[in-house]
């Protein structure tokens, strides 16, 4: 049996603004009856403002609690509050979800999404029509639930998610036949290998040298001369850093586990997980 908090049993219980709103400003929705949970949201929206959300949700529990704190969350916000929701907001103001339940947050904060996306349009459209021509264009990652590489990429972004089982928590991807779970994996991968890559394109050449030295003389440096050895810095091509051990360290037969794991480790750490040390004579 999950553990639910007070705030999600109240709004299961005593869920705010249900409903439909006829003359609706901006209508959104996610999820879907093959999922076991669907969402859909209406908004009323005056000068910028969110005067009015009601929601219709058929699902659990914590489907009905999420889309019910969504409402209240956002009601009397500007938009440009609200469009800085995000699904741990949702799950943050509930006190928490299980972390098999967290995918009903993620529904909350996609139909929320969906339905500004198009706000503000001369025409309305029917934003069921639009979402499903646009997930048409997205790679549907698990065909079970219908849910996208896009989806998953958001999830993981937004909540650090980093197993193929805490994606599954938060989209459902995953939780029928499995099939698709080595292609989460694979997404995972993809985002945190281009997370890392993004980091060390954040220097330029001659600020990641400038660094590389600045973490050698003053942290690395210091702390091989309280052994009575030290280290210089001789050349950097590319993630490639070419150092010369001296004094005591130079002859040491710890000298590879020095390098290794202090060395390399301290400038991993500080500048880039590609880093590698290597000792020239």
């Amino acid at each position: 049996m999950w553990d639910y908090s007070e705030k999600v049993m109240d709004h299961y219980r005593n869920p705010r603004n249900v409903g439909k709103i006829d003359d609706a400003d901006a209508v959104g929705s996610a999820g879907s009856l093959t999922c076991g949970d669907q969402l859909k949201i209406y908004l009323k929206i005056k000068d910028g403002i969110v005067t009015d959300a009601k929601f219709q949700t058929f699902g659990c529990g914590s489907a009905v609690a999420s889309s019910s704190m969504l409402t209240e969350m956002i009601i009397g916000k500007p938009v440009s509050e609200v469009r800085k929701i995000t699904n741990k907001d949702i799950a943050d103001q509930l006190e928490g979800l299980p972390p098999e339940k967290m995918h009903c947050s993620v529904m909350g904060y996609e139909a929320l999404e969906d339905a500004l996306k198009d706000w503000g349009k001369d025409e309305y459209q029917d934003l069921e029509d639009i979402r499903a021509e646009e997930e048409k264009k997205q790679k549907i990652v698990c065909t079970c639930f219908g849910i996208t590489e896009n989806v998953i990429w958001d999830a993981i972004k937004q909540n650090g998610l980093k197993t193929v089982e805490e994606v599954t928590n938060y989209t459902k991807a995953g939780g029928a036949c499995g099939k698709c779970k080595g292609l989460i994996q694979d997404i995972i991968d993809t985002y945190y290998k281009k997370e890392e890559h993004q980091k060390s394109d954040g220097l330029s050449p001659a600020q990641k040298i400038l660094k590389i030295n600045t973490i050698i003389e003053k942290q690395i440096s210091p702390e091989l001369q309280k052994d009575g050895g030290d280290i210089t810095l001789v050349d950097i091509d590319g993630n490639r850093v070419y150092v010369k051990l001296r004094g005591k360290c130079s002859g040491c037969k710890n000298s590879t586990l020095t390098l290794k794991a202090f060395v390399e480790t301290s400038l991993r750490d500080a500048v880039s997980k590609d880093i590698e040390v290597i000792e020239v004579e």
